[in-house]
């Protein structure tokens, strides 16, 4: 039998697939030590769902402002240096910042992300859907991930923001370098590689809002352009990119990872598939099972602002710990068989992979939207799903889930 300490975390293997070792640690250690990279600083890794809800909770012990963990290396490298300095700043504006500061910035996205606007897109997502479904679905076989998954978020964000659908294939490199700085296990070429994608798309987007201002649009970058900060300024050009940034990334990552990961659940699960076929009702619950089990977004940074006891661990002011989502959403003691795939299961919503309190995902309206209209169409148009004979991989990153490729085929339904 194995034990704790006959894994390492940061291994791409167990990365790869954690769920073996969420269990053990949930049993033995749901507060356990990392080793840390960072001298001086102690890592921790959390894995029970009361234990991570209660660390999202508490923003004044547990903080977000871990921006200097996505700086990267480049506080000891003068070429990452000079390469950054051709661009603007980080802020700290959602994902890494604190209230009161969060509280601002978040009042002014949200105005961009009402439940108005997310309708109105309903007919454009199940437009691009059918279009997608068209491309391969006579071939009776596909790549789900890059023919489905990758596309359509990203023309629904490209959409959103108002820039040209021609450009989507920089938008998927830009945020592919977002996401490998996150995961913090880069090579110093991949950092300069990274750091270039991010200067690029800065001025891309500058050019984007430089235009909003002088002939505003009926899209995201326009409302955030004219949005005042608490009323009295507007957003500068840094807090501008750092936003639009953010809703690129969670827009579109954590979207294909989740398309991607619910059809393989399907390929696995042909009674599943059944039930939902016979049942479309079930379809959100489903969608909230799948967000469950293939918890995009895998885990999330918070440093430590004070001594205090977690559970039965001690933590020192300057720790980091790293809260495993996709831990939580299948810790036994919240869901009875976590391990197990079920559309019908009663609480299935109560998984964690939105976040939880302040930094509850902005986008999460819009994902839910997508994946409801993605799936319902899937399900019209295929039957018989099958995974293909190439199979199927995950990438290994320390915070996001996600499958590299997935070969699927199926029977077109006539």
């Amino acid at each position: 039998m194995k034990h704790l300490s006959d894994y390492n975390f940061f291994d791409p293997e167990v990365l790869v697939c954690p769920y073996e070792f969420y269990k053990l640690a949930q049993e033995q250690a749901p507060i356990m030590e990392l080793p840390s990279s960072t001298p001086g600083a102690k890592l921790f890794l959390v894995t029970s769902y009361d234990l991570v809800r209660a660390i999202l909770k508490d923003t004044r012990v547990f903080s977000s402002n871990f921006s200097t963990l996505l700086a990267g290396k480049e506080e000891q490298d003068d070429e990452l240096q000079k390469i950054s300095a051709q661009g603007w700043p980080q802020m700290n504006t959602l994902l890494t910042a604190d209230p009161p500061e969060h509280e601002r910035f978040r009042a002014l996205v949200n105005k961009a992300f009402t439940s108005e606007r997310v309708n109105k897109m309903s007919e454009l997502i199940e437009q691009i859907v059918d279009e997608l479904i068209d491309s391969f679905i006579d071939r009776s076989k596909c790549e789900f991930v890059s023919e489905f998954a990758v596309a359509l978020p990203l023309k629904v964000i490209a959409q959103q923001l108002g820039v040209p659908q021609a450009d989507i294939p920089k938008f998927k490199q830009w945020s592919d370098a977002f996401i490998a700085r996150l995961g913090h296990t880069l090579s110093r070429e991949q950092e300069i590689e990274c750091a270039k994608d991010v200067v690029a798309f800065q001025h891309y987007f500058k050019d984007v809002i430089d235009s909003r201002q002088k002939q505003p649009q009926d899209d995201l970058i326009t409302d955030l352009v004219q949005a005042k900060v608490a009323g009295e300024r507007s957003l500068d050009t840094a807090e501008l990119l750092s936003i639009i940034q953010q809703i690129l990334v969670a827009g579109n990552e954590t979207v294909t990872s989740a398309l991607a990961g619910g059809m393989l659940l399907l390929a696995n699960n042909k009674e599943q598939i059944k039930l939902l076929q016979t049942d479309i009702s079930q379809l959100e619950n489903f969608v909230e099972e799948v967000l469950r089990m293939e918890s995009p977004t895998a885990g999330m940074w918070r440093v430590v602002t004070e001594d205090i006891k977690l559970g039965d661990v001690a933590l020192q002011a300057g720790s980091l710990v790293m809260i495993r989502f996709d831990a939580a959403n299948r810790d036994p003691i919240k869901f009875i068989e976590g391990e197990r795939f079920d559309v019908r299961r009663h609480n299935a919503s109560n998984h964690l992979s939105f976040g939880h309190g302040i930094h509850f995902c902005l986008g999460a309206m819009l994902a839910r939207k997508e994946m409801q209209i993605a799936y319902q169409r899937l399900l019209l148009r295929l039957k018989n799903i099958r995974l293909g004979h190439s199979g199927y991989q995950y990438l290994p990153n320390i915070l996001m889930r996600g499958l590299k490729y997935l070969y699927i085929e199926f029977d077109k339904v006539v």
